[in-house]
């Protein structure tokens, strides 16, 4: 271990699975990348929370903004502060993009999560999003109209990030979407080699989402099987990529646990790790070995196949099709979430162009 300055570090110098920070955060992307980090990430969610707790480093740049655009919407604002923020990010990440000549360092940024159901608007963000900085990654909903704009975004040149993503069938979806974008682009000689297609599986909220079911139905189950859920649905939808040579690459997102990193060690994947958990990781002395090759319990799997019937749509590969995603329950409660975090973003910007008078 002393070669190594961290549990997460070793796991990125000895396995083929990389890490990214869960967060645009200055102070969070600083400790991720001198731990082994090759990637960032955001949404509206992270940009309000980073805001609150960097708000520091931004305030000034904020009103600069507004002052140098006076016409400009509270909307408009809004994303020229998010896409601040990214850039920012993707320049803290470009050395690991050059020495990784392009396949790693990239930041991701998510389109306008009310986009969800408008694949043109979708792409058209993308296609913005992707000129903001040479390492950008653009992140598109696994909704109907975002499994569109997935493929036309790749055919355009788009490195996407497929996320609100919680099943196999969504994961199989995204892959199919990335090789049909990849497949337009070779048929007309536009090259693919510097494209790294990414499908995020949010493990931790398929936890969540067979949790809220096992409560809501009164399912008797044993609780601790409802952890590998995402788990299992992950090393599931790794296993037919593996075996169809898809060229996107899984990434697991959304910890609620030690598991959804170490299970999943080994794997040619990439793991989204908020600052929190990687702190608690690197204090661990949990082993650094490789076992996304191990099978999840086929007892548990089992178990919460026969009781859940929402986990057997998450697990089979046909469970769901893709007009079905919109109306999956981990899918609405997080586009809520999303869409929700993107108002309360909005309010910190209105509260800078439109302070409160009755607040000295």
């Amino acid at each position: 271990m002393s070669e190594y300055k961290s549990l997460l570090h070793k796991t990125v110098m000895t396995t083929s699975t990389s890490y990214w920070n869960d967060s645009c955060s200055v102070q969070e992307l600083t400790y991720a990348l001198e731990h082994g980090a090759v990637g960032a990430t955001t949404n509206p969610t992270i940009v309000h929370q980073v805001l609150k707790k960097e708000m520091h480093l931004w305030k000034d740049r904020i009103y600069q903004v507004i002052r140098e655009n006076p016409s400009w919407s509270e909307t408009e604002i809004t994303w020229k502060v998010v896409e601040e923020l990214a850039v920012h990010g993707a320049g803290m990440l470009y050395p690991v993009f050059e020495r990784e000549q392009g396949k790693k360092g990239r930041l991701s940024i998510q389109t306008n999560p009310t986009f969800y159901r408008n694949p043109q608007a979708i792409v058209e963000q993308a296609q913005h999003f992707a000129t903001l900085a040479p390492n950008m990654q653009v992140k598109i909903p696994v909704t109907a109209a975002g499994i569109r704009a997935v493929e036309e975004a790749t055919y355009l040149g788009v490195n996407v990030n497929a996320t609100v993503s919680f099943t196999v069938p969504q994961a199989l979806a995204v892959a199919e979407a990335v090789e049909r974008g990849l497949r337009r682009r070779e048929a007309e000689g536009k090259s693919t080699a510097g494209m790294t297609p990414k499908c995020t599986v949010m493990i931790g909220r398929t936890d969540d989402w067979v949790q809220v079911l096992a409560k809501r139905d009164n399912i008797a189950i044993d609780p601790g099987y409802l952890h590998w859920a995402g788990i299992a649905v992950f090393k599931r939808a790794y296993q037919v990529y593996q075996e169809r040579g898809y060229r996107a690459q899984l990434l697991a997102a959304a910890m609620r646990h030690h598991m959804h990193w170490s299970e999943l060690i080994g794997g040619d994947v990439v793991i989204t790790i908020p600052y929190e958990w990687q702190l608690h990781f690197n204090a661990s002395d949990i082993e650094v070995k490789p076992r996304m090759q191990n099978p999840v319990d086929p007892r548990m799997v089992e178990e919460m196949y026969r009781l859940i019937p929402d986990f057997r749509r998450a697990y089979d590969l046909d469970g769901m099709k893709v007009e079905e995603f919109d109306g999956y329950g981990a899918t609405v409660r997080t586009l809520r979430s999303f869409i929700g975090s993107y108002h309360d973003l909005m309010g910190v910007i209105r509260d800078f162009m439109l302070p409160n008078p009755d607040v000295k």
